[in-house]
């Protein structure tokens, strides 16, 4: 039997080792299919619980990423897109994209105006991550793949939230018109770096589709710099933003532990839902008469009824937004009559496993006996927002 004895090996036309032997006999091996090591939730813009496309500012179409506009004069469209056949994402498994629309932005580039795509890290997901974030010979390597329907670079930045906030800005760099482009940027840590092991927002993606000048200044790319709200990255080039309806479109965000990128880490509808309700948490009616929870009657006019989340969500209590559909869309019926709810709450008694709901009704319900909260509309719905 013969035994090979070496320290490491590497490719030839690698600059880095694939595999590190130790001298108790253990291994590192640098793998490429290494399972959970995409830290992003969503990257291949799968889920849209909330909505196919939205105007509005906040977390509103795509789960997981946030979009900002400011001082523009007409808003921008955000919304989960087709990525075309015959595309190298297309090619790669990528069917959806994130796309941004501009607006027709008739007085021109502003120096306040400002457009961003917005991605938020739980502090805990990093701290956790197995990245050494204080020392500059450890890495995360983001990628991703952009197009602009207008040739240009693009700006984005790295930005974490505790102690000192720290930003890391980057560029694109020159984008053909219509092309996809992967993008890959290697992040150095830094002494400076703080990570709290907590679940508040620790760290963001910020990608710039447009900012004005008194968000800018001449600043040092792809180093880390104190975070300013007045100089987040370099000038932006404004061609894409004084273009009506020009689009721009990103998907396989990934960001990664290690100095390679490695291939996007697709996972399954399902997988990707499960990890998007641990934020947004949308109960959806199929058909009239759905029910979404069981209610007891406190009084003839008040009741309580309990949901419990497919997952547990990122918070409890005040951290958490309830929302509804509309009061008509639902019907409460206890001891056979049918009432129209004309309040309902999310009650503070809950906790991240499950929310107690507040039902109220002008009258017909039966203290002390139980009935149920249930659609009377297809488009009836209840939403638990817990985002960072």
């Amino acid at each position: 039997m013969s035994t090979l004895k070496v320290n490491t090996i590497r490719h030839t036309g690698a600059s880095s080792d694939a595999v590190t032997l130790a001298s108790d006999g253990t291994c590192t091996v640098k793998a490429t299919n290494k399972s959970n090591r995409n830290l992003v939730i969503n990257g291949a813009m799968l889920v849209n619980q909330r909505a196919t496309q939205a105007t509005s500012t906040g977390y509103n179409s795509i789960d997981r990423f946030a979009f900002y506009h400011l001082n523009v004069d007409e808003a921008p469209t955000y919304a989960q897109s087709d990525v075309a056949s015959g595309t190298t994402p297309y090619e790669l498994g990528f069917r959806k994209c994130l796309r941004v629309m501009n607006g027709n932005q008739t007085s021109g580039a502003g120096a306040a105006d400002n457009i961003t795509v917005d991605y938020r890290f739980e502090a805990q997901d990093i701290a956790n991550s197995g990245w050494n974030y204080t020392s500059a010979s450890s890495y995360i390597t983001l990628s991703f793949w952009i197009k602009s329907s207008v040739a240009q670079d693009f700006k984005l930045q790295l930005k974490s939230e505790d102690g000192t906030e720290k930003a890391y800005p980057m560029s694109t760099g020159a984008l053909s018109a219509n092309t996809w482009t992967k993008i890959t940027k290697t992040i150095p840590g830094h002494a400076d770096l703080q990570f709290d092991n907590n679940n508040a927002k620790g760290f963001n993606i910020h990608w710039f589709a447009f900012l004005g000048t008194d968000l800018t200044a001449s600043v040092t790319d792809n180093a880390w710099i104190n975070y300013s709200g007045s100089s987040k990255v370099n000038d932006c080039t404004s061609t894409w933003y004084t273009t009506n309806d020009a689009t721009l479109d990103i998907t396989g965000v990934q960001l990664e532990v290690g100095d390679t990128a490695t291939d996007f880490e697709h996972r399954s509808y399902g997988d990707e839902l499960a990890r998007c309700q641990r934020y947004y948490y949308k109960n959806v009616s199929s058909a009239n008469y759905t029910t979404f929870s069981i209610v007891a009657a406190y009084s003839t006019s008040n009741g309580y009824g309990m949901v419990n989340f497919p997952v547990p969500l990122r918070d409890d209590g005040d951290g958490i937004s309830f929302g509804y559909s509309a009061l008509g869309d639902f019907r409460v019926l206890i001891n056979g009559t049918s009432t129209t709810p004309t309040e309902m709450n999310l009650d503070d008694r809950g906790s991240v496993y499950g929310g107690q709901l507040f039902v109220k009704s002008a009258s017909g319900y039966t203290a002390g006996q139980a009935g149920w909260l249930r659609s009377h509309s297809t488009s009836a719905y209840l939403t638990w927002d817990a985002e960072v």
